[in-house]
């Protein structure tokens, strides 16, 4: 079981950073940097936060507390990314990071315990921790760009009116996972 475990939050990992990806590339750089209001997060500001929290949480994952002390959290919701590309160098590093540890997991570390901001957690509550935090912000994401792009946007699942046909299109493929 652990090891499907491993091989689910890969999968699922995987995934969101895609949705994520599949956003930024149907997004303008301005539209990157575009804020609701004070109040909100650019896709950007949400970019560098979701770095500052991986990199933070998952280096010398087993060595030290998730909450690094040279972590400046506040700052991550400063809205200065300037380009594109440090957009995408902010989010490819955070993900690197989160993924060489998650690829490198052992069945048996799902038990060991880490700590974050203090307290002890199993790595299985850790991992389960991101893949809800992680996710969320994507979807945040996802959200921005739907509504910038509106009638440009391409859905990055079943479009609407197309469940019918997508249903149809997994029942005439073969049953495997």
């Amino acid at each position: 079981m652990a090891k499907d475990y491993l091989e689910s939050v890969k999968q699922q990992l995987e995934y969101y950073k895609g949705l994520g990806e599949k956003t930024f590339a149907q997004l303008s750089d301005e539209q990157l940097f575009w804020k609701y209001d004070e109040q909100s997060n650019s896709i950007a500001t949400i970019v560098k936060h979701l770095s500052g929290n991986m990199i933070s949480r998952w280096t010398d994952f087993f060595t030290t507390d998730g909450e690094k002390e040279n972590r400046n959290r506040e700052s991550e919701f400063d809205n200065d990314l300037q380009s594109r590309a440090e957009l995408l160098r902010s989010w490819e590093a955070g993900w690197e990071c989160f993924l060489n540890v998650i690829y490198d997991l052992k069945e048996t570390d799902l038990a060991r315990e880490i700590l974050i901001r203090h307290e002890k957690h199993s790595v299985t509550e850790a991992v389960n921790r991101q893949l809800a935090h992680y996710p969320y912000h994507i979807g945040q994401i996802v959200f921005i760009g739907k509504m910038l792009c509106s009638e440009n946007w391409t859905s990055l699942s079943i479009p609407r009116g197309g469940s019918a046909a997508f249903n149809q299109l997994k029942e005439n493929q073969s049953k495997t996972r």
